[in-house]
């Protein structure tokens, strides 16, 4: 190619000089940038596209929150409802209760009187064992089924048909005062040595100087058990009747004491000092 043709050739002219045009490299550089013009031109349609159908789909649905559709409510008049032509039927009534089973033929029982032969009327003889074999005793003479049941159990099986609990026991009578009180085993010196040994001073007591006389009532029944334990009068705090009341509950039983020379329930007040040591 000559020095005119160059300056006025494009870059591909020059490049595919003496090559072939037609096999698809030449075109595929010519139409490069038209093409990439309209990939860019393609992708920012659809880009366009999905931004503004977000936008508008963002203000239709401010629009309907703004002004939201009152609901329609339609007046329906009496006449304008249909009746089915057959009403329902009734229910059947309950049936009857069944009827009793039949009942042996029973004879009344008359209490034995002694008399003379001659002073007992025949109406009043006592039945022979073959005319009663088949029948029952009861409170009077009737006629019956011979393969029914016993009248007496008909009679014992009417009543309300409810089951009624067991009456609650007794409530064993606690005493305050009596003849003889009950005591810990070994006396009064063997309780004070037991409340020494097992009473754990509360920390939160400790740390925050709380002292004082708990006083903690309960219940030495009749068995000797402890029961029904609590404190009583102000509290000190600090865990003192907690660690008062876990002592009395873990007691050996004690021994009952007595009224009458029987042994019954007493109560009992019981005063546990909590002391710190200096």
């Amino acid at each position: 190619m000559d020095s005119a043709r160059i300056l006025k050739a494009d870059f591909l002219d020059i490049l595919f000089e003496g090559r072939n045009k037609e096999y698809g490299a030449y075109e595929l550089r010519r139409k490069y940038e038209k093409r990439v013009r309209n990939a860019l031109i393609g992708t920012a349609s659809v880009a366009l596209l999905c931004v503004g159908g977000y936008v508008v789909s963002n203000i239709i649905k401010g629009i309907e929150d703004r002004n939201p559709k009152k609901p329609v409510i339609e007046q329906i008049k009496m006449e304008d409802i249909k009746l089915p032509d057959d009403p329902k039927t009734p229910p059947p009534p309950p049936p009857p209760p069944a009827p009793p089973p039949p009942v042996k033929p029973s004879v009344q029982f008359t209490p034995p009187v002694i008399k003379k032969d001659n002073e007992v009327p025949p109406e009043e003889e006592p039945p022979k064992v073959e005319e009663i074999k088949d029948k029952a005793v009861s409170t009077k003479t009737m006629e019956g089924d011979p393969n029914g049941i016993d009248p007496g159990l008909l009679e014992d099986s009417k009543g309300t048909g409810v089951v009624e609990a067991p009456p609650p026991p007794p409530k064993e009578e606690i005493f305050t005062f009596v003849e003889q009180p009950p005591t810990f085993p070994g006396g009064e010196e063997a309780l004070a040595k037991y409340l020494s040994k097992n009473i754990r001073y509360p920390r939160v007591a400790q740390e925050n100087g709380i002292s004082g006389t708990v006083f903690v009532q309960f219940v030495v029944d009749s068995e000797g058990t402890i029961k029904d334990v609590k404190t009583v009068g102000a509290a000190k705090g600090g865990g003192l009747e907690d660690e008062a009341v876990r002592v009395v509950k873990t007691m050996p039983k004690w021994k009952p004491g007595k009224q009458n020379g029987r042994q019954v329930s007493v109560q009992f007040n019981l005063p546990i000092r909590f002391t710190l040591q200096e």
